[in-house]
Order: C-alpha cells, then sequence, then structure tokens
C-alpha cells in the first residue's frame, strides 16, 4: 500500500484490520485498563446524586478535548458559563460547551438506538452548532501546526466516504470477540482517518469514545475524562494514530490508547472519591453550623454545579425564588458559598469543589 499524504487516501482499509490486534501485549494492557474502568464505573455509582458527575466530569472533558485542537478555554469559565447566560461567554467557552452538550445528547440518543453515522452527524452538528453534514466537495487536508507541511489528506467523495462510514458502522455492531476497549481504537482510527466533516472530527471521534463505552456496558455515564491523557501526550497521539496510516502500527496506536483509559480511568475514580468525601464534608458542615436550613438534597445541589443559582434551588423544588436567596446567602454566611454577579445575574460559587475540579492530582 503506497501512502502519499498529499493525495486523498482514497484506499484507506476497511475494518477489521487485517493484522492481529489482540496481541499478547495489547490482551494484558487491556486487562490493567478494564480492571480500571470496572473501578470506575462502580465508583460513580456510589455517587446518589449523579447530577454532581454530569456536570462536571464532562465539562473538564469538554476542555481539554477542545484544547487539542487548540480550543483554548479555562475550566474555570466553563463551570461559570454552565447552566448560565452561555451568550456572555467568550467564543472557546461557547464551542467548549458546546462539545459537552453533544456528549449528552449523543449519551440521551443512546436509548433510542444504537452508534451509527447519523449520530457522528448529529453529535459534530452540536459541537459546531451549525447543520453540517458528511464531505462533499474535495480539498480537505491536514497540514502540521508549526511547518505548514501537508501530513495527510483523507479519503474524498461523500459516497465514498459513506461507505466506509458504513463498514466503520457494521465494526461497531459485529458480533466478534474483540475487546470493547481494543475495538474503540481501532474505530477511533478509522473514524479519524475517514474525516468525514469539514471540521469538528477530532472532537467528534473522542465523543463516540465515550459514547461507545457506554453502549457497550462498560460505563453507565459518560465520565471517563481521557482527553487529559492526550492533552499531556498530544505529540504521541498524533504520530501514533499518522503511524497506522504509513505502517500499519497498529499495536502501538492500540496500546496507547489503553494506556490513555488506564490512566484516565484511575484519576477520574479518585476525583469521584475525593468528591464524595467533601460532599460528606460540606454536608455535615452545613448540619452544624445552619441546621436551620439543612438537608441532604441541598448540600448535594451545590455540588450539582461549581456556580449555584438561585434557579437551581428553585428547580429543585427545594424552595421559592425568595427562600431559596435567602438559602444561598445563608451558605455564604458559613463559608461554603462564595456570592459574586455574572451581568445582573447572582451566581455562588462552592470555592472548595472549584478547586477540587481543578486540581490535576
Amino acid at each position: 500500500m503506497h501512502f502519499d499524504p498529499h493525495r486523498p487516501f482514497d484506499d484507506l482499509p476497511p475494518l477489521p484490520p487485517t493484522q492481529e490486534v489482540e496481541t499478547r501485549v495489547v490482551l494484558k494492557a487491556c486487562i490493567e485498563a478494564r480492571a480500571a474502568v470496572a473501578e470506575l464505573r462502580q465508583a460513580g455509582a456510589l455517587i446518589p446524586n449523579q447530577g454532581v458527575l454530569i456536570n462536571s466530569i464532562p465539562l473538564l472533558e469538554a476542555q481539554a478535548s477542545s484544547e487539542i485542537e487548540n480550543i483554548v478555554t479555562t475550566a474555570d469559565r466553563m463551570f461559570l458559563f454552565d447552566g448560565g447566560p452561555e451568550e456572555q461567554a467568550d467564543t472557546a467557552t461557547k464551542e467548549a460547551l458546546r462539545y459537552r452538550t453533544a456528549l449528552w445528547d449523543g449519551y440521551r440518543s443512546l436509548q433510542q438506538r444504537p452508534l451509527t453515522t447519523s449520530t457522528a452527524v448529529e453529535v459534530c452538528r452540536a459541537i459546531k452548532g451549525i447543520a453540517l453534514d458528511i464531505r462533499r466537495t474535495p480539498g480537505t487536508q491536514l497540514v502540521n501546526d508549526r511547518s505548514g507541511e501537508t501530513i495527510y489528506t483523507p479519503p474524498s467523495g461523500e459516497t465514498l466516504l459513506r461507505d466506509k462510514l458504513a463498514n466503520w458502522e457494521r465494526y461497531l455492531h459485529d458480533e466478534g470477540d474483540t475487546d470493547p476497549l481494543v475495538r474503540m481504537a481501532v474505530m477511533h482510527y478509522q473514524f479519524e482517518a475517514i474525516h468525514p466533516f469539514v471540521d469538528g472530527n477530532g472532537r467528534t471521534g473522542r465523543v463516540l469514545n465515550l459514547l461507545y463505552l457506554v453502549e457497550r456496558g462498560l460505563l453507565d455515564i459518560p465520565v471517563l475524562y481521557l482527553s487529559r491523557y492526550i492533552v499531556q501526550h498530544k505529540t504521541d497521539y498524533y504520530r501514533k494514530l499518522l503511524a497506522v496510516t504509513t505502517d500499519e502500527q497498529w499495536e502501538d496506536w492500540i496500546l496507547y490508547m489503553l494506556a490513555a483509559v488506564t490512566d484516565t480511568a484511575r484519576w477520574t475514580t479518585r476525583k469521584i472519591n475525593a468528591i464524595r468525601a467533601l460532599i460528606d464534608t460540606t454536608a455535615e458542615r452545613m448540619r452544624k453550623e445552619a441546621p436551620n436550613i439543612y438537608s441532604r438534597e441541598l448540600a448535594e445541589l451545590i455540588f450539582e454545579r461549581p456556580y449555584a443559582r438561585i434557579a437551581h434551588v428553585v428547580d429543585a423544588g427545594l424552595a421559592k425564588r425568595q427562600t431559596a436567596s435567602v438559602y444561598l446567602k445563608e451558605l455564604c454566611a458559613i463559608g461554603l458559598l462564595e456570592e459574586s454577579k455574572v451581568g445582573r445575574e447572582k451566581v455562588f460559587l462552592n470555592p472548595a469543589f472549584v478547586e477540587l475540579l481543578k486540581q490535576d492530582e
């Protein structure tokens, strides 16, 4: 197979790969990764209010996945504008928040249908905020950010792209005995190599990774912070992806992805355990120092979003608006929250929670 980075890679081989992908070293790494993911799933299930995880870890994933594509915002800005007036956010934060929306829309779609090419289209549309579709026009090339050199030209032509995506989709649901984590690594390479959209392919592919793990039952909700590892090893990510194309280096690529899963599953498990401990500590402080407003539901609510709003308390059915404001102000008085303003809106920061989320360890 001759590869020329300047010519459309129309000969991209179909799945499954012709060579053995579950080598002895891959299977060994896979056992470790499966154990780490199982521990993460168990840790997540121990948090009664799943909204705590839904509105925290995926925001970190959204920020990191966007950063891989040089769309840079901060975790604090993500937390601030989540659940609030997004129109006041800067462009990069808005785009990163759309990633989180795409992830959750995709997650909900799994309740109606399995992962398909249509899922990928919907995810990419949500990320980009426009009604795009599979590429129809030629000219898409991937270039080195520093040198400007063309490193890859993906397949071209809508019919060919849809054929390759149909093969990719069949591979996702093939009844073979390939481990789902290995299959995820293979499907991610193939999706990035097909490069079906003009823009947003990397982020779409990373959302699909998490959705696939949910679909296969390895995760209950998509809270694996996989992009953290990719940000830290970004050069290797692109180098190993390209090496599959140029030299069919499947083993190195799969080992990279399994290492990413293991590392981030363990990190996310530690983070979730720390969140549980902080919720318990906060609830106990609230019970002792503000017993007149204490409820476990209120203690957990201020962890659903790092920046709580009066409307969140009202929508949760814990109090009407005026009483909700009193509750949040009393939590400020005992040092659990800090009040500030975003435009005309009052927001109530949970500083200990934000600090915990921002800490890398």
